[in-house]
């Protein structure tokens, strides 16, 4: 049985005024043959669509769009995803001159007609002028224009959104405006049946509704400016190696194995490694980490990060679209258009609204021209039903958070693969931190050298025995072995500048320890059991010693000289300096932080010691294969789990867990496997990545909350359900479909505004900043 092949496709749409045109959108996405899963985010403007490639296609997709009513931006074959990116911004900001173009034509007419119908209402215009039967005319010709030029939008969406049988805003600006407008034209053909006209009335409707749509649009582009900033790191052009001389070319000619020249100041291209060269490089933009990284040969570098001290020769490894950035820009695109959970009941209400409103609209007018008689003021009362009614709020209500909360993010190395992760890592309470390369570096290094002994006795001694001479001894022996503590033993004797004796007769013994002739001695390194069981003594000193060694969370090898005990070497995975910090962070947070690992209990109880991490909350002994288990657990238990680890030998307790962090540092860490991905590899982005969940959340709870009081609060105002009240202000007792409209496009901008503070807000951290190296 074959498995067909499942493509996505990312589209971004001009056109959608409210979340009715997305989830029309949507609607009709759905009914296309071989489309599997589609998703239309209002605030991003953008249609998710998964589907099977030889059952429709992205041309059949965007077609389907189109017939919506709506423009899909749909980049041409063979062009880059940078030039794709330019055409969609391009496109955007001609739909924002269109709409600007539109309501300063609006204003244009609006302004004397709004400015001659008041004059005449108040009585400040001569009698003669005020009753004239042209002046009736001289309001339709200034109405007209904006009706059918600026309010032409409205009637255009509408009626594609009833082909489509839905409803969405423009359905609801067309009927208000349009029963202002053309009652006054019937009252204009018929002047014995009424004199009193609103063309001022749906002439205000559409430009204060006009002006609205267009300071929302720039205000929802601004919700994407963390994907225009990344975009903007890449460097347009890059100096390679050619034919031995270096010349400059368009980054989109450099390919994996060029070597890369990136002078001081300059952005670094593509992704790569040093082969040349020593730098410090900020990855700041990245990662969120302020203080530069160090770079030498062998060392990786990330593109779109800025060479700051040193000329670097960089050796292309990954380039064009696989580059972390790339990657990361595909990352944030991702989560900015997919919906979160909390989203579900907006739309539920969202899919009904406009038809309630209609309802709604048609009883005022029902009750007002039965109770009052008067056919106008009725039909006024209809119209800001009808015009202040705004699924706009409650459609934008969660997506611009999200895109504001996942932009944030990614200015500070917080990745969030989706909305869904974002939501639930706000109400997550329980933390499991895998020790290994998340508490501590992940590389074990010489923590403690005890002497034991002195070499005075031995004649072939040419000196006493000091830290440098066991080092040398013992280096020297464990040349032959690739044994991770081995090799934290060379990396200490290479570091303090000891020149190794080459050994001869070199034996692993089952990882117990190494033996070796050197400098023809017999030396042997290894465990204190096992050096014990070749009738090699121990006084009780060295006994207590190694018990205190171990109880501190090191591996102990002894170096035995001639099957004399000389000495103790103290191998630990050094802890992060950043570590207490972080976890003291989360359990401010209310959140339990539980560590995991297969150290011994004693030894995994003296590293959770340092970290502020009780004995109760130490799982010690577990092997790779039961951490799965371990969360399960936990979740059995009732508790909402994150898992923190490297995103590679902890993949299967990422997946298990309600939420995985993945952790590591630029190009090392396969940013699309966790459900959050920590690019700077500091463990104190855990409690920014939730604090900024929680702050998303709150803003979404917020603007659902305004959304929801201002149509419960208004429409019944608008409705005349306040008009018995004497006691309050005209205004509110008989509102006045413009001040609808302006309340209308009011309650739309507070939303956006209220989720664009997410991307100035200050992530509280009491930790440090530590220097870091690569």
């Amino acid at each position: 049985m074959t498995t067909q092949s499942v493509s996505k496709v990312s589209i971004p749409i001009a056109g959608m005024h409210c979340i009715n045109c997305a989830l029309n959108v949507e609607k009709r996405l759905r009914r296309l043959p071989g489309v599997l899963h589609a998703s239309v985010n209002f605030a991003a403007e953008q249609a998710q669509v998964e589907y099977l490639p030889d059952q429709a296609t992205v041309e059949g997709i965007a077609k389907a769009i189109e017939e919506a009513g709506y423009r899909p931006l749909v980049a041409a074959a063979g062009t880059s995803e940078e030039e794709a990116d330019n055409a969609e911004q391009a496109a955007r900001k001609a739909e924002i001159r269109d709409q600007s173009r539109k309501f300063l034509v609006g204003l244009i007419f609006t302004l004397p007609l709004f400015i001659l119908s008041m004059a005449r209402d108040f009585g400040l215009l001569p009698a003669v002028l005020s009753h004239a039967p042209y002046i009736n005319w001289l309001l339709w010709l200034l109405a007209t224009p904006v009706q059918f030029y600026p309010g032409w939008d409205y009637y255009r969406g509408g009626w594609k959104s009833l082909q489509s049988a839905s409803a969405n805003m423009d359905v609801l600006v067309a009927l208000g405006s349009s029963a202002a407008y053309f009652y006054s034209v019937f009252l204009l053909l018929f002047p014995r049946l009424g004199q009193h006209t609103y063309f001022e009335t749906s002439a205000m409707i559409i430009t204060l509704i006009k002006l609205g749509k267009m300071l929302e649009t720039r205000a929802k582009g601004r919700t994407s400016e963390a994907i225009r900033r990344l975009i903007g790191l890449r460097p347009k052009t890059a100096a390679i190696i050619i034919d031995g001389k270096e010349r400059e070319v368009p980054l989109s000619q450099v390919k994996v194995d060029d070597i890369v020249i990136v002078r001081p100041g300059e952005s670094i291209p593509v992704d790569g490694l040093v082969v040349a060269g020593e730098s410090a490089v900020d990855e700041s933009m990245l990662s969120g980490e302020p203080l530069p990284v160090d770079k030498r040969p062998g060392d990786t570098v990330i593109g779109a990060t800025i060479n700051q001290t040193g000329r670097l020769k960089i050796q292309a490894t990954r380039v064009g679209q696989d580059t972390a950035l790339a990657r990361i820009i595909r990352l944030v695109r991702q989560a900015q258009g997919s919906r979160a959970p909390i989203q579900n009941l907006a739309d539920r209400i969202a899919a009904i609204f406009v038809p309630a409103t209609v309802g709604i609209a048609a009883l005022t007018f029902i009750l007002w021209f039965v109770i009052g008689g008067s056919f106008a003021q009725a039909m006024i009362r209809m119209v800001a039903v009808l015009v202040i009614a705004c699924p706009c709020a409650l459609g934008l209500a969660t997506p611009t958070a999200i895109m504001a909360g996942v932009g944030k993010g990614a200015s500070l190395g917080i990745l969030f693969r989706n909305s869904e992760a974002l939501q639930m890592a706000s109400q997550l309470d329980t933390i499991v931190l895998d020790k290994t390369g998340t508490i501590s570096q992940g590389r074990p290094a010489v923590v403690r050298i005890i002497i034991l002994a002195d070499l005075a006795d031995d004649p072939k001694a040419a000196t006493r025995l000091g830290e440098a001479e066991l080092l040398q001894l013992a280096a020297s022996a464990e040349q032959g072995s690739e044994h991770p503590v081995a090799r934290a033993i060379l990396k200490e004797a290479e570091g303090r500048g000891i020149r190794l004796i080459e050994p001869e007769g070199f034996q692993a013994l089952g990882g117990s320890g190494v033996s070796a002739t050197v400098g023809g001695r017999l030396v042997r390194v290894g465990k204190p059991a096992w050096l014990e069981e070749l009738g090699i003594w121990l006084d009780e000193e060295a006994k207590s010693r190694i018990l205190a060694m171990s109880l501190e969370g090191q591996t102990v090898m002894m170096v035995a000289v001639e099957n004399r005990a000389l000495g103790l070497i103290g191998v630990a995975d050094s802890i992060k300096p950043e570590s207490a910090a972080a976890i003291e962070e989360l359990n401010q947070q209310g959140i339990r932080v539980i560590m995991l690992t297969g150290d011994s209990l004693q030894a995994a109880r003296a590293v959770a010691s340092r970290v502020g991490i009780d004995d109760i909350n130490v799982m010690a002994e577990v092997r790779p294969e039961e951490k799965l288990a371990r969360i399960r657990e936990l979740q059995a238990a009732g508790h909402l789990v994150g898992m923190v680890g490297d995103g590679i030998n902890d993949a299967p307790a990422l997946a298990q867990a309600d939420v995985g962090f993945a952790i590591g540092s630029g190009v090392d860490i396969a940013i699309e496997a966790a459900d959050i991905t920590l690019v700077s590899g500091s463990l104190t982005a855990v409690p920014k990545a939730i604090e900024l969940s929680r702050a998303t959340m709150r803003t979404i709870r917020q603007n659902l909350f305004w959304a929801f009081f201002y149509n419960l609060t208004l429409i019944p105002t608008a409705a005349g359900a306040l008009g018995g009240v004497r006691s309050l202000p005209e205004f509110l007792r008989h509102l006045h479909p413009a001040l609808a409209a302006l309340a209308m496009s009011i309650s739309s901008l507070t939303v956006v505004s209220n989720s664009l503070l997410l991307s100035r807000k200050t992530l509280e951290s009491t930790s440090k900043l530590m220097p870091r190296s690569s």
